[in-house]
């Protein structure tokens, strides 16, 4: 057996997680059997889709679910070659034994780092391609508006946006993403919520109104935008962090989606197995032309990830939350 090491949760959080609710515990990997592969753990990712689990479907003292990038260090299954990467949702494990059900060879281009296929390349990039493209019916030159537009999903939106010539917008809370958004993401108006009147200042920023509310948060972010859709409108809907931890703000101005025959909808990145190839093939160019930039919060140490999920409701994270595992 291999020694290795889990992150469980013992206890359900209330209101926002803290580090007591989790524990780093000990464990064994079981020998390899036949039909069977033994992967290290080499990246791990923390995302806010995570925290409504932690009220009922995760477990007890039992893996924390989520997702990462692994290589196989044993195998005895022909599918799989010792030394190939494999992306993986095992749960939060260092080492761990599977008959390779779920998980998927990764074949990383060369001229890329392999932290983006856990990002613009991963789960979030093909959430915010089928959001805004599938789901959002984008059409080129519209007048677009991203909630979370600093984080992992929703810069990459905006960016895509960007390359189908429409008119940009991004809410986010500290004046360095602000910042970035503007200078390197190249957002036409970027919105700090916490300092600035949100529905005035997104009311100036969108005066033609909004085709596409690309939604990440809920309560006062959701209810500025809707008096601004415009007829025909769609409001794709990722996420809606200002509730994970209970409480929130209510939304006054659903009325708008009737007036306005506005289409929202919810999504989760399973639905876009048919876009796979085309979102593969587009979001690898625009990595590599520089069209689609990024940024990356990575923690050190396969004990952090408590740190890491809790990090992202307080926004300590630019771009997408990572945990470095091994190398």
């Amino acid at each position: 057996m291999t020694k290795t090491r889990e992150i469980h949760l013992v206890r359900r959080p209330s209101g926002m997680p803290v580090l007591a609710d989790f524990s780093v515990a000990d464990a064994n990997a079981p020998e390899t059997g036949e039909g069977e592969i033994k992967v290290q753990t080499l990246i791990m990712s923390v995302d806010p889709y995570m925290r409504p689990r932690l009220n009922a479907d995760q477990p007890l003292n039992a893996p924390l679910l989520g997702g990462g990038i692994g290589r196989v260090i044993e195998s005895r299954n022909p599918k799989f070659a010792e030394g190939q990467l494999v992306r993986q949702g095992v749960g939060f494990r260092e080492v761990h034994v599977s008959d390779g059900k779920g998980m998927s060879i990764l074949n990383r281009d060369p001229d890329l780092p392999l932290s983006v296929y856990m990002h613009a390349l991963g789960g979030t990039g093909i959430t915010a391609y089928g959001g805004l493209l599938d789901i959002g019916k984008l059409k080129d030159g519209e007048q677009v508006v991203v909630s979370t537009a600093g984080g992992a999903v929703g810069s990459v939106v905006a960016q895509i946006a960007k390359i189908k010539g429409c008119h940009v917008v991004g809410l986010t809370g500290t004046d360095d993403k602000v910042a970035w958004l503007r200078e390197e993401a190249g957002l036409d108006a970027v919105i700090n919520y916490k300092t600035q009147n949100l529905a005035e200042a997104l009311q100036a920023a969108a005066p033609k109104g909004i085709d596409v509310y690309f939604e990440n948060v809920g309560g006062a972010q959701l209810d500025a935008a809707l008096p601004l859709m415009n007829v025909h409108g769609r409001v794709p809907v990722c996420g809606m962090i200002s509730t994970y931890n209970g409480g929130g703000e209510g939304v006054r101005n659903l009325f708008n989606l009737i007036y306005k025959r506005v289409r929202m909808e919810g999504f989760v990145a399973t639905d876009f197995a048919h876009l796979n190839g085309a979102f593969m093939s587009d979001m690898t160019g625009w990595l590599k032309s520089g069209q689609i930039k990024y940024q990356e919060t990575v923690l050190d140490g396969f004990e952090r990830a408590p740190e890491g999920l809790i990090g992202l409701f307080e926004g300590r994270n630019h771009g997408k939350m990572l945990i470095h595992v091994a190398d």
